[in-house]
């Protein structure tokens, strides 16, 4: 679904604007008018690690003018394997400030702003007002909701994206015009049900794909072309070559952007590993495996049924049924979140999944099954 240009156009082009942008004003969808966008907007990005780096690094290069980025921490070793804004003579330098003297280097004509600063509910509002979008790198929870309500309060677009080893997503969440992200996720995972790159780990050129494809959405909001991500996640497993893409809908009854807006946040999302076990010997749920035939030949929930993601995702989900309690799962809670945005979206009003996957059951519950 095409939009209106979400940034007017400002002055001319210089002559050295015209040699630098070359490449843009030979494409009919960019041209001069959307160079001129781009320069005339203001982008804000949180976080400068694995995402934010490539978002970073391609924004600057299109010439976005004005770039704000947000980020406390510094530099340490093992973020260079992925964080490409930063070099090693950076280590120990605050985050931001390695962005900015890299994003400067590659193009002096773009305004860098620095807030070393966490992003949090009280300060938000403050860090995206004046902006044009916000692109969101960070890998913690509380700071994802927080910028995810700030960008509805502020009418803006919200570029997301999450990555997981060899996995990752990516979506435009707008209120107003499609899904915010409290639609998709109202509650945040359980304390320790998703694993973190260092738990995890992650290819870096994963969320080096990933954070180019949230500049490409940010360019194509800005310049008005194109069908971006709105009411749509690109799902992509790199380590197949699978991509693949789910719709999704604004929830009417979202606390966020919809008709209770300004409710209570409800709890951390999934039930507990102790939970489930509870209701699997009441017999009163359904238990779906979303994960690779191969990992459930290793270990598995007694009395579960086997739906991969891939097919859950491409249609098989209207074999579920609507009118009792589905509980999802895969190794560590990733891809059965994705297959819950999508039972949601569809209106499966009792649908949940298991926090912390398989994983957190073999610890709470089962200690003799054996790990994926």
């Amino acid at each position: 679904m095409p939009f209106e240009p979400l940034v007017p156009a400002g002055p001319a082009l210089t002559v050295e604007e015209q040699r630098r942008y070359a490449r843009h004003l030979t494409l009919d969808e960019v041209g001069v008018d959307g160079q001129r966008r781009l320069r005339a907007a203001s982008v804000v990005v949180l976080g400068a690690g694995g995402l934010g780096s490539p978002a970073l690094t391609y924004l600057a290069a299109a010439g976005v003018g004005r770039i704000a980025v947000i980020d406390d921490d510094a530099v340490s070793e093992s973020n260079l394997q992925r964080q490409v804004v930063h070099r090693t003579a950076d280590l120990g330098r605050a985050k931001v400030e390695s962005a900015a003297d890299t994003l400067t280097a590659l193009n002096p004509g773009v305004e860098v702003i620095t807030h070393r600063v966490p992003l949090s509910a009280a300060n938000a509002d403050d860090l995206l007002a004046g902006h044009h979008l916000v692109i969101d790198g960070t890998d913690n929870f509380t700071a994802r909701y927080d910028v995810a309500d700030a960008a509805v309060r502020a009418g803006i677009p919200h570029i997301w994206a999450s990555v997981n080893r060899f996995e990752g997503q990516v979506s435009v969440l707008w209120a107003g015009h499609g899904p915010c992200y409290r639609c998709l996720f109202p509650r945040p995972p359980a304390p320790g049900a998703v694993p973190s790159c260092a738990e995890a780990g992650v290819l870096g050129a994963v969320p080096g794909v990933l954070g180019s494809l949230q500049a490409v959405e940010a360019v194509k909001l800005i310049c008005g072309v194109g069908e971006p991500l709105v009411g749509a996640i690109q799902l992509l497993d790199l380590l197949r070559g699978r991509v693949s893409r789910i719709r999704v809908a604004p929830d009417p009854t979202c606390i966020a952007c919809g008709s209770r807006r300004g409710a209570p946040a409800p709890a951390a999302d999934g039930w507990s590993p102790e939970t489930l076990r509870s209701r699997i010997d009441d017999g009163d749920v359904l238990v779906v495996d979303v994960r690779e035939a191969e990992e459930r030949e290793v270990n598995r929930i007694p009395g579960s049924i086997w739906l991969p993601k891939d097919e859950l995702l491409d249609g098989r989900w209207r074999e579920l049924p609507t009118d009792r309690d589905l509980v999802l799962y895969c190794r560590s809670g990733i891809r059965s979140g994705e297959c819950l945005a999508k039972l949601r979206a569809e209106g499966f009003t009792r649908a949940d999944h298991l926090a912390g996957g398989i994983r957190a059951w073999i610890v709470a519950v089962d200690p003799s099954l054996p790990q994926a």
